[in-house]
């Protein structure tokens, strides 16, 4: 009966500490809501790199992302 509430305390400190590797700090920003974007580049759908840049004062741009799109799995 030792040995099995043994192994349950290490198998629970072991879960424990898998899933709390698990999760990423997110990232430390400055920007604020209404705040100006910073400049990126993305491929787009053809391979041809689009900056956000070129679209500054023109249009309104949205940026989507698409978790496991066209990844076949």
């Amino acid at each position: 009966m030792k040995k099995l509430s043994l192994s349950i305390v290490i198998g629970a400190l072991l879960a424990i500490g898998a899933f709390g590797q698990g999760v990423p700090a997110p990232p430390t920003t400055t920007l604020k809501v209404g705040d100006m974007a910073p400049e990126f580049s993305l491929p787009d759908t053809t391979g041809k790199t689009v900056k956000l840049s070129d679209y500054r004062g023109k249009n309104n741009v949205v940026l989507a992302f698409y978790v496991l799109a066209f990844t076949g799995g």
